[in-house]
């Protein structure tokens, strides 16, 4: 928000004036009715303490993110390319495989990712697309410049907190927007039931579309029963769902209706007891068979987990340059792949310098941050890198960029991260602006929600011409 001078940037100057005017007290009393509204409106989230999920209010921060449009137009187009491609690569892994047989990325670091689905090789996905919604974390670094630092093409979750903020901020505190072109957020709904009636079968000019939920023990089954709400489409459970000669019913009070599209919520594992865990209770038995047979569409589909592998993620660049012919608008973190002898030497020589994730987790699990870890813990990582060098990448310590958040009326300084949303239909599409999440800990760089951070409202101003949608 602020240069170093002091003085606030350009782009949060008229803001800034608004907060200073408003003082403590009322700062203060505004974020109260805020939290109320998450609270009656039921906007919470599962956090985990001590390996227990605790259910609570979804933390909001009344300041609000804003970005340019010159920012936001790079930010676009390089999400816009890095889901394109990553969208080709899911099809050709699981179809001709060129990339790995040209030997353009390491056959072996593919293959062996544990989100690859050997099953689903030779399995054509409706219209190519096998990711259609992408959560893609951003990072600003201490120039300002943007790099990706996670893709989420399974299930990615956030998106409800996105157009809750929006609702909620605009409510308590309408004087913000005054005089901010800010553009809206509210069609993102109608656009991914729009892409999601696209994908339905041939053959069917009327579909019927669900989601598919794991059920109100899960973290995010606010967003799951928001977005049903929003698309007016049926929230159902695996029990609800019932396969028969390859064709997908719901069962309702009249009776089975076929369903034609599932925009599912549950992971891949889970998904279908008779191809996935044989002890899953809340899939659909037959599922994957009905999908295979071509009578249900499934949204995301199916394998997208090799996507959003840490040391795949490492690769992107080159799965630009060789889908699209373009280098990478948005760069990656640079990242080192333990899998390879001299990278993972170098991380086992520089933990206390560096962040090491486990590939295939998500949500902050799994992690260390090196300045931040003791002796023990960096002996515990290097054994277990020394043990399975796969499952790990190390990346630098980013310094997330930060802004005032709220506390008590006063402001403090907290880290930020950005996750937009990108949703690929008959064409790829880009929500303005995306979920900000907010690390609450002082000096904290952990902005993950399951471990308690919480978000903003996120502006992307229009250029000048564009209709003040937001204020409106």
């Amino acid at each position: 928000m602020l240069e170093d001078s002091g003085r606030p940037r350009a782009v949060y100057r008229r803001l800034h004036r608004t907060l200073l005017r408003a003082g403590r007290t009322d700062l203060a009393r505004r974020h109260r009715l805020a939290q109320r509204a998450f609270r009656d409106h039921g906007i919470t989230f599962t956090v985990s303490q001590r390996k227990v999920g605790i259910e609570r209010i979804f933390p909001f921060d009344l300041i609000p993110r804003i970005i340019n449009p010159p920012q936001w137009s790079r930010i676009e187009a390089g999400l816009r390319q890095r889901v394109t491609a990553l969208n080709h690569f899911l099809e050709d892994v699981y179809g001709e495989q060129r990339i790995l047989r040209q030997g353009v990325v390491p056959a072996e670091i593919v293959l062996s990712s544990t989100g690859f689905r050997r099953e689903l090789v030779g399995l054509t996905a409706p219209h190519g697309v096998r990711c259609h919604v992408a959560g893609v974390d951003l990072v600003l670094d201490h120039r300002g410049e943007v790099h990706v630092l996670e893709d989420n093409l399974r299930t990615p979750s956030g998106i409800s907190y996105v157009l809750a903020n929006r609702q909620v901020l605009k409510r308590i505190y309408p004087e913000l927007f005054v005089g901010h072109n800010v553009l809206p957020v509210d069609g993102y709904t109608h656009q991914l039931l729009q892409n999601l009636r696209w994908l339905a079968p041939v053959r069917v000019d009327e579909p019927t579309v669900v989601l598919l939920t794991p059920g109100i023990f899960n973290s995010a089954y606010f967003e799951h029963l928001f977005l049903a709400k929003q698309m007016g489409i049926e929230l159902v459970e695996g029990s609800d769902l019932v396969v028969d000669h390859d064709h997908v019913f719901m069962r309702t009070t009249a009776g089975l209706r076929p369903v034609h599209v599932i925009y599912r919520r549950v992971d891949d594992d889970f998904l279908d007891p008779m191809t996935g865990r044989t002890d899953s209770v809340i899939g659909v038995p037959g599922l994957v068979n009905a999908y295979r047979a071509g009578n249900v569409s499934i949204a995301n589909g199916l394998g997208n987990a090799v996507a959003d592998d840490k040391a795949v993620y490492a690769l992107v660049p080159e799965l630009i340059r060789y889908y699209l012919g373009e280098e990478a608008i948005l760069p990656n973190v640079p990242t080192y792949l333990c899998v390879r002898q001299r990278e993972r030497t170098y991380v086992l020589e520089h933990l206390q310098e560096l962040v090491v994730k486990t590939v295939g987790e998500s949500g902050g699990h799994g992690m260390l941050i090196g300045p931040a870890s003791s002796a023990a813990q960096r002996d515990r990582m290097r054994r277990r890198i020394q043990a399975r060098p796969r499952d790990f990448v190390a990346q630098p310590v980013v310094s997330l960029s930060v802004q005032p958040a709220l506390f008590d009326g006063a402001l403090a300084s907290r880290h930020q991260d950005l996750r937009p949303f990108v949703l690929t239909g008959h064409e790829v599409s880009v929500t303005p602006g995306g979920l900000t999440r907010v690390a609450l800990r002082a000096g904290s760089l952990v902005v993950n929600s399951s471990q308690g951070g919480g978000s903003r409202d996120t502006w992307v101003l229009g250029s000048p011409g564009t209709r003040d949608a937001a204020a409106e």
